[in-house]
């Protein structure tokens, strides 16, 4: 399928031949990063069996933790839409934003200033060398897409957004939506 070029900010959806891959398999990838080092993102779509209590002992917040992506899983990683709380974050793009000082983020969540609608933490990130994205797509691996959903992508439901997302592309993608995750238990 063509695309449109990846940048900063966009969302890369898994192609269907992605199968096997436990990482990217019907993942959603938002581009916190995309340059002529590489780029970085965050699978938005993959929750992990764990809360930010489990992985922070000075918390006793419940917010759900995400595969980030298959690099650097022993490091949590957080995008936002609340600049004005957290500093030295960095923007993406459209209200959503990357990082920033953790401590300040903590004790805001502690003190219930910020909610798990403003604030979404990853173990780990997804990673590409220089012009490692673009032979991905270049072999059909990804559908890049504008973040069409801004600020509200931190509501899209887990289990639904790749899905909605082969049903809007239509065609073959639409067979793709309904087949299970690993097409030989069809």
């Amino acid at each position: 399928m063509i695309t449109i070029k990846p940048k900063k900010g966009h969302l890369l959806f898994a192609e269907p031949s992605i199968i096997g891959d436990s990482s990217f398999n019907r993942s959603v990838i938002l581009l916190a990063d995309y340059n002529a080092e590489g780029s970085i993102g965050f699978i938005l779509n993959k929750p992990l069996e764990y809360t930010l209590m489990d992985l922070v002992p000075n918390t006793n917040s419940k917010f759900k933790v995400y595969n980030g992506g298959p690099v650097e899983q022993d490091n949590l990683y957080f995008i936002h839409k609340v600049p004005d709380l957290i500093p030295e974050s960095i923007e993406i793009s459209l209200g959503i934003y990357w990082g920033g000082d953790f401590d300040s983020a903590l004790s805001l969540i502690n003190m219930g200033k910020i909610t798990a609608s403003d604030i979404r933490f990853f173990l780990g990130y997804s990673g590409w060398e220089p012009e490692q994205l673009e032979k991905e797509l270049l072999t059909n691996s990804w559908v890049v897409t504008k973040n069409i959903y801004k600020k509200s992508i931190f509501k899209k439901k887990d289990d639904a957004f790749w899905k909605e997302k082969m049903l809007e592309l239509g065609g073959d993608y639409s067979i793709w939506s309904n087949a299970p995750e690993n097409p030989s238990y069809n």
